[in-house]
């Protein structure tokens, strides 16, 4: 007999599934005909047009492309008319259904999840499953309090204080800790510049320090309940890392949702609000020699202002966009010193 009938000889067992219901079953064949007979019985589906691909990426068996298969490989049966598109197709189908009953798409989910071994796989589920099992929606403490909860870091309780009776105010705070941060570095490079600017740059951080008291240190950034203007969230409360200071959007399509859980909620600490034009390399040095230059010329703080606390000149960034790599971005010459309205000429 021919190497055919060698080939033929050798059975192989494979998993299959249909595209109703969840279940896997072996089924052992010794080539692609024999094994859609087999399927084709097993679950009651007519033989004529039936198809057989691979449930990772729906790329669809041929004879020969079945002998090279291991044991055990995952595989879908179709009928006439029917699509595969790889493991994706298991995600839309329970986020199709997620409108109707949560519980049966999480339900869906962990199945998927118990007979999955690819890590990349395994993380996306267990992502989807604590995405669709947190209370995104709660506000208030009474209604979340697990989102309030201590956690241990570097051998300490951390936990939120009772003065924060609801997610926003939290959030809002966070951010305003954060502009604060930027303002302390102002005023505290006062020490290190010439005496014979040194009392103009207090005078200018001041005024500055002002500002900001005026828009609440910007904590509308982080805040879901503000106006869509004055956020960097959705109203539902998910944050999109904005790239790399030299790129247009993230590649990587990073995004989080702190209102969501603890976890979730620790996590965006490590994101970063990065200063494109860089705040100690770049904005706070051009500010020392603005002063030192400025021959009677008038500061334009207002410019300065907006480089060191607003999105104007902040992105917020994953941690894994955030380059610390020197920026090499200058500050507008044109903007820093406040441009003097040309003298009208009096008709006589």
């Amino acid at each position: 007999m021919g190497s055919n009938s060698s080939t033929q000889k050798h059975m192989k067992i494979f998993k299959i599934r249909t595209l109703k219901g969840d279940g896997k079953y072996g089924i052992g064949c010794r080539n692609l005909n024999e094994l859609l007979e087999k399927g084709c019985k097993k679950f009651k589906l007519p033989l004529n047009s039936a198809r057989v691909c691979l449930y990772d990426d729906g790329t669809e068996l041929s004879d020969e492309y079945l002998r090279n298969l291991p044991d055990n490989t995952e595989l879908v049966l179709l009928a006439a008319e029917q699509t595969w598109e790889g493991f994706v197709t298991d995600i839309d189908r329970f986020l199709n259904a997620f409108y109707s009953r949560q519980t049966d798409v999480t339900e869906a989910a962990r199945k998927l999840l118990s007979d999955e071994q690819a890590p990349q796989r395994r993380k996306i589920l267990v992502d989807f499953i604590q995405n669709l099992n947190e209370n995104i929606s709660a506000e208030n403490r009474e209604d979340d309090n697990l989102w309030f909860e201590a956690f241990w870091a570097f051998f300490s309780l951390l936990g939120l204080e009772p003065r924060y009776k609801n997610k926003s105010s939290y959030m809002r705070s966070s951010c305003e800790s954060r502009i604060r941060s930027y303002m302390k570095e102002v005023q505290s490079s006062a020490t290190t510049i010439d005496p014979a600017v040194r009392d103009e740059y207090k005078k200018l951080a001041e005024t500055m320090c002002d500002e900001l008291r005026a828009v609440k240190y910007n904590g509308c950034y982080f805040d879901r309940t503000e106006e869509k203007t004055g956020r960097l969230c959705t109203a539902e409360g998910w944050f999109s890392c904005q790239g790399p200071f030299d790129m247009d959007e993230c590649g990587s399509k990073h995004s989080i949702n702190p209102y969501s859980n603890r976890e979730s909620r620790i996590l965006f600490s490590t994101w970063n609000l990065d200063h494109r034009i860089e705040k100690k390399r770049t904005v706070l040095p051009r500010l020392t020699e603005a002063l030192t230059e400025r021959n009677g010329r008038q500061i334009n703080w207002k410019y300065f202002f907006n480089l060191l606390f607003t999105l104007e000149n902040l992105k917020l960034v994953h941690i894994a966009c955030h380059k610390k790599t020197s920026h090499h971005l200058a500050c507008d010459d044109s903007m820093i010193y406040v441009k003097r309205k040309p003298a009208r000429r009096i008709k006589r």
